[in-house]
């Protein structure tokens, strides 16, 4: 477990930082991100939907039944292979969307920020804790954790890709402070949390010897330990 807990611990190091830096500035950034010319805020609203978690958990649930089924049927070895392939690939990301969800939901609920849209009545700082409705379910952000933890799973899977996928999700996170949905401070925990299940997923699946294997630093690699199916 040492090397899941030192990942954890960096994660948590960047994430504290970045919170300590961005709290403060948060009013700020905030009014002047949606006071951006109204192309960009308009572009924006297009993208931002796509940290959405419902389709991304649909999609991954529907390719694994679909590898199930054709891992029962395979008869040869290769196209075997490829299909138990195929049934892990969507078992990460399932599990790592999946995951993601459940843990920024409760934090939500937990900590009860609320929007900026109440920044005028409450302020940037006004937690309810337990709250029942959306307008307190502003951090973390659950589009930048979904996009965090989307992204997450291809720079863990195509290493030599990871600086691209970070700016994708960045990408997505910023624009949930350029629509009014969010804090920056929000969107900095919602991505660091994604990244952070995709990474603990991989350990995991590493473990058991599926997609991933760990390298000599400790770090998971893609590729089996073993050739089970």
């Amino acid at each position: 477990m040492k090397r899941p807990l030192a990942a954890t611990g960096w994660i948590l190091l960047t994430t504290t930082i970045l919170l300590f830096a961005l709290v403060p500035l948060d009013p700020f950034l905030s009014q002047k991100a949606q006071g951006l010319p109204a192309g960009i805020v308009d572009f924006n609203e297009k993208i931002t939907d796509f940290g959405r978690f419902g389709w991304m958990i649909y999609l991954s649930a529907i390719v694994l039944a679909a590898a199930f089924v054709l891992r029962r049927a395979a008869t040869q070895g290769p196209f075997q292979r490829k299909a138990s392939t195929a049934r892990d690939l969507a078992a990460y990301f399932l599990l790592t969307i999946g995951s993601a969800s459940a843990l920024v939901h409760t934090l939500k609920f937990l900590i009860g920020r609320a929007r900026p849209e109440l920044f005028a009545e409450l302020g940037a700082y006004s937690l309810t804790p337990f709250a029942t409705t959306d307008l307190y379910e502003s951090f973390p952000s659950g589009h930048s954790t979904a996009a965090g933890a989307f992204f997450g799973v291809f720079a863990m899977l195509l290493p030599n890709l990871r600086p691209l996928f970070l700016v994708l999700a960045l990408t997505i996170g910023v624009s949930r402070v350029v629509v009014g949905a969010h804090y920056p401070s929000d969107v900095a925990a919602g991505l660091l949390l994604g990244l952070w299940t995709s990474v603990m997923m991989a350990f995991l699946f590493a473990r058991f010897g599926r997609l991933f294997r760990l390298g000599e630093g400790g770090w998971p690699l893609v590729g089996r330990s073993d050739p089970s199916p």
